[in-house]
């Protein structure tokens, strides 16, 4: 299947959309807090862009509260989002995209959407040491032009980059910039002078409230305004996420009043028996708590290779920071081996992949491996570089198939003389990684981290977006797949194993495997009385 991403017209995305397209508490929740669904990941804050907010894929909480300038689906298309704004990119030597908000464009609390809170996004991912935001595809911008209170805005990228432009404001990163600007003591208008200027000082308070601001154990319903159908209505004692619908949403109202989001450490059998669970992203292919055997039972049960790439992420800091190191540590990590056990874990057989820039069911792949068995092959002598080091591996807890994928390259690196340490806990992410960075003085500056590597999922649309995936431009996804094995940013490993479990009366549920997961459209879902058909095109 041809994996680059097709645009569709906005009629396509309304069919698409509506068709298919603790103890205690879980103990005491019921339909009555509205259609239950648990997620894959730790429920941790709705700011997809910081570094805290990719590790754990804050995406699959955040697309329906604060949806993308493009909503990525099934079958690999990407649909323009014209409910919120309207990109066209225009016929200049350097790539420029126009963007031009919907007029009805408003937050839950009334006050407009405008293009200051895209370029307060944009400024975030350009600012990563300030913002400690991730958002690759942000540092290929050499201009953005928005005035206060306009709809209308030009995004101007460096020549030759942003080829994958439409992965840019994409689903969480488009935060309500009025909210955080009053939190930090300004209005928008004062916010937006501080982005035009770059003014560093003015932005640190902006900077934290921004990172921090969002996150769901804190939750404040003042700053956490929606832009979605979806709005967060509280945050329950186990960590769940009461969602409801958002009466000031300019497009499609969401079907179902209420959603509640239940983190993935929640027990789904327990929540299943109180009848509180109607959508499941489970850690094994067929939970023990569905009986596909029992002819009442009411669940669908569905799994699939994800889009996804597992891969591990590298500080700056620490015995990774240097390329040889990282090459070294690569060197003793059978990435088949991994995939094993990652199969074995999950109950779906993943392969290993061994490409950065496109997804590993890219056709264009097969023209990338030769640069993989280059440099991504099993050396232990090259591993022994490495000899004597101890490493921390890091991943969001508890999560057993992590657990043994770290297990299975400790053993591995092992006979290299290298100490791999399993440092999984509940709180861990990306920003626990140490950073490099050039300070506002021009001087190189640092933060140490608590890890060294995490493992996680990585969407390589998004990750790598200089180059285009197609075909037509393979010489420069090799120079750039070469530079990446060089460099080694992060070590990819296998496909994310994916399994779903979703009530048959439930209409509208279509298992998507890429960053948002099966709830890209959960404010399409439908409780109906009858068993609904729910179909995967993926």
């Amino acid at each position: 299947m041809n994996r680059r991403r097709a645009l569709v017209s906005s009629a396509l995305l309304t069919t698409i959309i509506a068709t298919g397209c603790s103890p205690g508490a879980e103990e005491g929740a019921s339909r009555a807090d509205g259609v239950g669904y648990v997620l894959n990941s730790p429920l941790v804050t709705t700011n997809a862009a910081s570094r805290e907010g990719v590790g754990v894929n804050a995406e699959q909480v955040a697309a329906r509260i604060y949806p993308g300038a493009f909503i990525a689906g099934p079958n690999g298309k990407i649909i323009p989002n014209v409910d919120l704004v309207s990109a066209d990119e225009l016929p200049t030597d350097s790539l420029q995209v126009s963007y031009t908000i919907a007029d009805n464009a408003v937050f839950s609390d009334g006050n407009p959407i405008t293009c200051v809170d895209f370029q307060l996004a944009y400024a975030a991912g350009a600012m990563p040491d300030l913002f400690d935001s991730h958002q690759p595809i942000a540092q290929d911008v050499a201009g953005f032009e928005c005035q206060p209170e306009a709809k209308r805005f030009r995004v101007t990228f460096a020549e030759g980059r942003g080829q994958r432009w439409r992965e840019m404001f994409g689903p969480g990163t488009v935060l309500p910039a009025h909210t955080i600007a009053a939190a930090a003591g300004m209005d928008e208008a004062q916010l937006h002078n501080a982005l035009d200027a770059g003014d560093r000082a003015q932005l640190a308070g902006v900077a934290d409230i921004w990172n921090h601001g969002f996150r769901l154990a804190e939750f404040d319903p003042t700053l956490q305004v929606s832009s979605g159908p979806l709005r967060i209505d509280s945050v329950g004692e186990a960590g769940e996420v009461h969602l409801v619908a958002n009466p000031a949403y300019y497009g499609a109202p969401a079907a179902e009043p209420a959603i509640t989001l239940w983190p993935s450490s929640s027990d789904a059998a327990e929540l299943a028996s109180n009848g509180a669970l109607q959508v499941a992203e489970t850690p094994v292919a067929v939970p023990a708590w569905v009986n596909r055997d029992n002819p009442d039972n009411p669940y669908h049960v569905e799994s699939q290779v994800g889009l996804l790439t597992e891969a591990l992420r590298f500080s700056d800091t620490g015995p990774l920071a240097e390329p040889d190191n990282r090459r070294a540590l690569a060197a003793c990590i059978d990435r088949s081996a991994i995939a094993a056990v990652s199969s074995e874990a999950s109950g779906v057989e993943v392969p290993p992949v061994a490409v950065h820039t496109v997804y590993h069911i890219d056709p264009v792949r097969h023209r990338l491996e030769d640069i993989a068995a280059e440099y991504g092959s099993v050396d232990p002598q090259e591993a022994e570089l490495l000899s004597a080091t101890t490493v921390r591996i890091g991943y969001a807890g508890p999560n057993e198939r992590y657990a043994r994928m770290v297990e299975a390259i400790a053993a591995g690196c092992e006979s290299a003389g290298i100490t791999v340490v399993d440092a999984g806990v509940d709180s861990a992410s990306m920003a626990d990684l140490g950073r490099a960075y050039v300070d506002a003085e021009g001087t190189p500056s640092w933060t140490e981290g608590t890890i060294d590597a995490y493992l996680g999922a990585v969407d390589p649309q998004a990750e790598h977006s200089s180059v285009s995936s197609n075909a037509r431009d393979l010489e420069q996804l090799r120079v750039e797949e070469q530079r990446l094995w060089q460099e080694l940013p992060l070590l990819p490993l296998s496909a994310q194993p994916r399994a779903f479990v979703f009530d048959k009366a439930v209409g509208n549920v279509v298992v998507y495997t890429g960053p948002a997961g099966i709830g890209w459209n959960v404010d399409r879902w439908q409780v109906s009385d009858e068993k609904a058909t729910s179909e995967s095109p993926e």
